[in-house]
């Protein structure tokens, strides 16, 4: 597998250590007691405890080893033309007020002899996004894990999402929605490059 160190530095925040449900089921039933509510009444009885496990899986992309992820799913391939992944879900909480966003993430890149096995793309992007995030960072990040993993011609990943942190509260936009941009290599050098690509997620092809 073609990988280096930089890959530990493109996973940034990885830290391996277990999440600790006690500290969120306690901060869980504060916050229960600090809205007003009675944590003993049936209904919430077991609530910090689901908490925490919603938690345990929403936050587990600083657990997750970006070497496991790959396992070894980079081939080499004859191929230098476009890959596009389209349409990746993803669902992640900003990091200004903990609320979700969520939308859909298109990777491209351009083989350079090597490629990633197809369901290892959700796999980075879900590690990016199930932590605190801000889009920005997290369509970054996609991409430059890509590129270091594989070194391609070049990386492109657009994200489209909805915040809740906007819909639900402060200025209450509930049809409004984020696009961000990560262009590398020959997607940022070449516009006929970056053009293919935008027309082809705009077309969902």
């Amino acid at each position: 597998m073609d990988c280096s160190n930089e890959l530990i530095e493109s996973a940034e925040l990885f830290s391996g250590t277990q999440l600790d449900q006690n500290k969120i089921e306690k901060a869980a039933m504060d916050i229960l007691v600090a809205i007003g509510e009675d944590p003993q009444r049936e209904g919430l009885l077991k609530t910090p405890e689901r908490v925490a496990r919603a938690y345990e899986e929403m936050m587990a992309g600083y657990r997750t080893d970006p070497y496991t992820l790959l396992n070894g799913a980079i081939f080499t391939v004859d191929y230098s033309q476009m890959v596009i992944i389209n349409d990746i879900e993803f669902y992640s909480l900003c990091e200004h007020h903990m609320l979700p966003f969520y939308g859909h993430v298109h990777v491209a890149y351009l083989p350079n002899g090597k490629v990633i096995g197809l369901s290892k793309i959700p796999r980075i992007v879900d590690m990016f996004s199930r932590r605190l995030q801000v889009q920005e960072r997290m369509t970054q990040q996609i991409a430059d894990f890509v590129n270091e993993s594989i070194h391609p011609q070049g990386v492109a990943v657009v994200a489209e999402a909805h915040h809740l942190c906007m819909m639900m509260r402060g200025v209450k936009k509930q049809a409004s929605s984020m696009t961000t941009s990560a262009m590398l290599g020959a997607f940022r050098n070449r516009l006929e490059t970056r053009m293919e690509f935008l027309n082809r997620i705009s077309k969902g092809a």
